[in-house]
C-alpha cells in the first residue's frame, strides 16, 4: 500500500510524470523550501518505488506508466545523438530494415539520412517523417492505430502488416532493461509489434542507453539473448555484460569500441 503523499510530494510527482527528472534546486526554488526538505521529499518517494534517485534529483521510476513522449525526448538526449550515430553506421547501404517506436530509434533515422538503397518499414512516424525527404530511401509505413502520444503505430494491424516481410536488420528500442537480461515496455500492443519486427529480421540491433538500466516496465519485449548487437553508451551491469557474453550478443560502447562477446559453449 502506498503511503500517503502530501500535496508538495504529488506535485513533485506530478511535475516528473511531465518532464521525466526533477531537480533539488529548482524544487526548493519552486516551492519556497530548504534543499533538506526537497530531499525528504524526494527519498520517501523513491522508498515509496514512485521515483529514483539521480545526481542532484530524481527521476520517474516507471513501475507501471511511461514518461511523457516531449519529456523521453530530452531524457539523456545527447547520449541518444551518440547511440544512434553508432548504430546507423552498423547498417550498410542496399540493405532493408524495420525501425520501431522510440526517442533513440528515432535518432538512429536521424543518422541514416546519407545511406542509399534503403527499405525502411516503420511503425513509428516521426521515423517516416525524418527519412520522407531523403531521395535515396524508400519508407513503408505499417497501418494501424495511431499512439497519439508518441505517433506509435500499433494494434493487430500493424503486426499482420510487419510479419509480412523478412528483413535484413532491425532496430529496435526498449524502455527498461531488467537485471536479468529481459527487455521491458509499457504498451502490450507495442510489444506485440516489436516481437513481429525482432522475429521478421536477420540481425536484430537493441539500441538503448545506460538510463534504461535504471527503469522499469511491466511488459516483457524479450530478452538481451534475443538480440544480436547491443548499441549503449556505457557498459552495461555487469550481470547483463556476462549474459551477452555467454548469449554471444555483440556490445558496442556508443563513441567506442565493441567489447568482446563470447558465444555459449565458446
Amino acid at each position: 500500500m502506498l503511503p500517503a503523499l502530501s500535496p508538495r510530494q504529488q506535485q513533485i510527482l506530478a511535475l516528473a510524470r511531465q518532464t521525466g527528472t526533477v531537480l533539488v534546486e529548482e524544487l526548493s526554488a519552486r516551492f519556497d523550501v530548504t534543499p533538506q526538505t526537497i530531499r525528504r521529499d524526494l527519498n520517501e518517494l523513491c522508498e515509496a518505488r514512485l521515483l529514483a534517485r539521480t545526481h542532484g534529483g530524481a527521476m520517474l521510476s516507471s513501475g507501471v506508466e511511461n514518461v511523457a513522449y516531449e519529456a523521453r525526448r530530452v531524457l539523456a538526449a545527447q547520449e541518444k545523438v551518440i547511440i544512434g550515430q553508432h548504430a546507423a553506421r552498423l547498417i550498410p547501404n542496399n540493405c532493408s530494415l524495420f525501425i520501431n517506436i522510440g526517442t533513440t530509434t528515432e535518432e538512429v533515422a536521424r543518422a541514416l539520412i546519407h545511406h542509399e538503397g534503403l527499405l525502411v518499414i516503420t511503425n513509428n512516424i516521426h521515423v517516416a517523417a525524418i527519412l520522407m525527404p531523403c531521395p535515396r530511401i524508400d519508407v513503408i509505413v505499417a497501418g494501424g492505430m495511431l499512439r497519439r502520444t508518441d505517433g506509435g503505430i500499433v494494434g493487430e494491424q500493424a503486426v499482420d502488416f510487419i510479419s509480412q516481410f523478412k528483413v535484413d536488420h532491425a532496430i529496435i528500442g526498449t524502455s527498461a532493461i531488467d537485471d536479468d537480461g529481459a527487455m521491458l515496455d509499457f504498451d502490450y500492443r507495442e510489444v506485440r509489434a516489436t516481437k513481429a519486427i525482432m522475429g521478421n529480421a536477420r540481425t536484430v540491433t537493441l539500441v538503448a542507453d545506460a538510463m534504461k538500466f535504471t527503469r522499469s516496465a511491466p511488459v516483457r519485449i524479450g530478452h538481451i539473448s534475443d538480440v544480436d548487437i547491443f548499441v549503449t553508451d556505457q557498459p552495461p551491469p555487469e550481470t547483463v555484460m556476462e549474459l551477452c557474453r555467454h548469449k554471444g550478443v555483440q556490445v558496442e560502447i556508443a563513441g567506442g569500441a565493441a567489447l568482446p562477446a563470447q558465444a555459449a559453449g565458446a
